[in-house]
């Protein structure tokens, strides 16, 4: 052994039993999951039990050690890198193109389901915190963290949670990378709560069969599924995993590259956008991954036209399986990086719940109403699937989903795949007021007013055919 490298140092298995912990967690929460009946019936992902498992051990460790397992710095850093390179390996992934007129209208519909949620969400949070905030005291703009918490999932709570604990013009937000996961921890909780609830009633409607089949009998793996024709070969000079796995981290590295080379001209015009416009890139590194992603896929798809490329290198199978661990790993990872400690003021734990309690209520009111009448050939399912999605993820969804539809055979769980673009490009607006509504007070109440002026427009452009008919009677 030469060097200052020792093998049998803890810092070089510091990483490497960080994620043996946190996947060896994941599997003992799925082994609860399918031999406990009440854990199972609360639809509750794995990652997220596995997350609490770890909060609990961590809190028993600590009481014991008086040393932490884990640094909180590489848990938040796995959340934010997870939810890039998952977000990467999903828009890397070819796509059929939309067939029928109907078909792309549901697609369209759905995006705005979600975007008015997304709104709906952030105006509830952030009137209740701004209205407590004369009360007790508590960080005004806190309840902007609601949609991303329960829309967009622990990646973009963490991510601006921990941008307001220091890129504020307001007094840091303490614990906001606490606050936000927790809030996405608590859209978990709402999500199992309100689909286990819908659930019960259509059962009790006579509506809902018993013994539907678990994923193990409904599940495609033919060969078909796991290659299409014309795609490499699954082993010849490098490992076909090996090709898909370089192909997501190559589009992560180039994407750095671009954050890298903007912030050099944002750290030279300096004030605003060094203050404010620089977080909120880095905070979007989910969004630059997946658009160099698409740019990949079209150039891929352009030299395989030409004849450039003979073979398709994109495998969905794989890409699927990358994109699943890392959102897994990165669900599990960010409820372990809470920090209990905050729990302890009550300017932390009143907005908290009073967001959380009312997001799950509003969330499911109003995806209930809107669903009945914009899919009325599916509202069940369209009701499950998106109210899954807009308080935990989309995987919630698609677990609440199964439950109605197990061989996927409504349009439910494709509209929650082709929304994603008019979802981005219709919540670019809201995405940039969240870079903003922290410099004053003035501008928080500036920015609910905004959010409210954008959810009419959404609301509006859901309602188009109802408006137009009775312009035109």
């Amino acid at each position: 052994m030469t060097g200052s490298l020792n093998f049998w140092d803890y810092e070089v298995w510091r990483f490497v039993m960080m994620l043996a912990v946190l996947t060896g967690a994941m599997l003992l929460a799925n082994l609860l999951r399918r031999e406990i009946r009440p854990l199972r019936r609360s639809l509750i992902p794995s990652s997220v039990l596995a997350g609490f498992l770890i909060l609990f051990v961590e809190k028993l460790y600590r009481a014991v050690t008086g040393a932490s397992m884990f640094t909180t710095v590489a848990l938040e850093a796995l959340t934010y890198h997870g939810l890039g390179i998952g977000f990467i390996a999903v828009s890397l992934r070819t796509t059929e193109k939309l067939g029928s007129k109907q078909a792309r209208r549901d697609v369209f519909n759905t995006s705005l389901v979600v975007v008015s949620t997304y709104l709906l969400q952030g105006i509830v949070g952030l009137a209740i915190t701004l209205g407590l905030s004369y009360v007790i005291g508590n960080w005004a703009a806190g309840g902007i963290l609601l949609p991303m918490g329960y829309g967009q999932g622990p990646g973009q709570a963490y991510n601006w949670g921990h941008i307001y604990e220091t890129a504020t013009a307001y007094p840091p937000f303490s614990n906001g990378a606490s606050f936000g996961l927790t809030v996405a921890a608590m859209g978990f909780i709402s999500a199992s709560l309100g689909g286990v609830f819908y659930l019960g009633r259509m059962r009790r409607a006579g509506k809902l069969k018993d013994g539907i089949g678990n994923a193990d009998e409904i599940e495609d793996l033919s060969a078909e599924m796991i290659t299409a024709k014309g795609e490499i070969p699954l082993s010849e000079s490098m490992d076909k995993f090996t090709v898909q796995a370089g192909l997501v981290l190559l589009v992560y590295l180039v994407s750095f590259g671009f954050m890298w080379f903007v912030t050099l001209g944002l750290d030279s015009l300096g004030g605003f956008w060094t203050g404010t416009v620089k977080p909120l890139l880095w905070g979007f590194n989910f969004l630059v991954g997946a658009g160099f992603a698409a740019l990949f896929k079209l150039i891929f798809g352009v030299f395989k036209k030409r004849g450039v490329l003979k073979r398709q290198y994109i495998n969905n199978f794989m890409l699927n399986r990358i994109s699943g661990f890392m959102f897994d790993l990165m669900v599990a990872a960010s409820i372990a990086a809470i920090d209990l400690s905050a729990f302890t003021h009550k300017e932390f734990v009143v907005p908290l719940m009073a967001i959380c309690i009312a997001g799950m209520l509003i969330t499911y009111w109003y995806n209930k109403k809107v669903c009945f009448r914009l899919f009325p050939d599916y509202p069940d399912e369209s009701f499950l699937a998106l109210y899954g999605m807009l308080t935990g993820t989309a995987s919630t969804g698609i677990i609440l989903l199964r439950e109605i539809d197990p061989l996927f055979s409504t349009p439910a769980s494709g509209n929650l795949i082709y929304q994603n673009l008019w979802a981005i490009l219709l919540g670019f607006p809201m995405l940039l007021l969240l870079g903003v509504v922290a410099q004053s007070a003035a501008m928080s109440w500036i920015t609910l007013a905004l959010l409210v002026l954008l959810f009419c427009a959404m609301f509006a452009l859901m309602y188009r055919r109802v408006f137009f008919k009775r312009k035109k009677q």
